[in-house]
């Protein structure tokens, strides 16, 4: 059995947060582009500009602490994003309510991994530069997690059942009294 000393472990580690990040960043795109109107537009383009600005930092991070990036990791994340959207939905060829709620909990569960990657990188902090900027990371991984908790809450409501409806978007039928 081979021994991994911890250099690798870190690489290890840093690159499966890589490949998170690239499917992070390819599901913010796509969460921006399906909502490109309305009050929640603005946050939730900023919210995919920084979380590829955070995928870069990463990168740069991962070469000031000597692990090479790989590629084949990148490609991997970027390709799961994609294939989490044949999840069913209850609709077969268009977007269901339902997709708006799990992908803000799915990007939600990314900022939280990614938080906690930057307290964890502040603990190999090379020196108080690195140590700074995971500071701001980390501020805004926080500032992103309340965008998507209001981007959740905003989808959960969508999935309330009209009280004019029967719950299946179908006139509900009252008796007569």
């Amino acid at each position: 059995m081979a021994v991994v000393d911890d250099e690798h472990l870190l690489a290890i580690y840093l690159n499966d947060h890589l490949a998170g990040s690239c499917a992070g960043a390819a599901l913010a795109r796509r969460i921006a582009r399906t909502h490109p109107a309305g009050p929640s537009a603005p946050d939730l383009r900023r919210l995919a500009r920084e979380v590829a600005e955070d995928r870069d930092e990463l990168v740069g991070l991962m070469r000031a602490l000597g692990v090479r990036p790989r590629r084949y990791r990148m490609v991997l994340g970027a390709a799961a994003e994609k294939a989490g959207r044949l999840k069913p939905n209850g609709r077969l060829v268009r977007r269901s309510p339902l997709s708006d709620l799990l992908e803000a909990e799915a990007m939600r569960t990314g900022v939280q991994g990614k938080l906690a990657l930057w307290r964890a990188l502040r603990t190999v902090a090379r020196d108080d530069l690195m140590d700074s900027r995971l500071r701001v990371l980390e501020a805004r991984a926080e500032r992103q997690a309340d965008i998507l908790d209001a981007r959740q809450a905003e989808a959960a409501r969508a999935l309330r059942p009209d009280p004019a409806t029967d719950g299946t978007g179908a006139a509900a039928h009252r008796r007569p009294s």
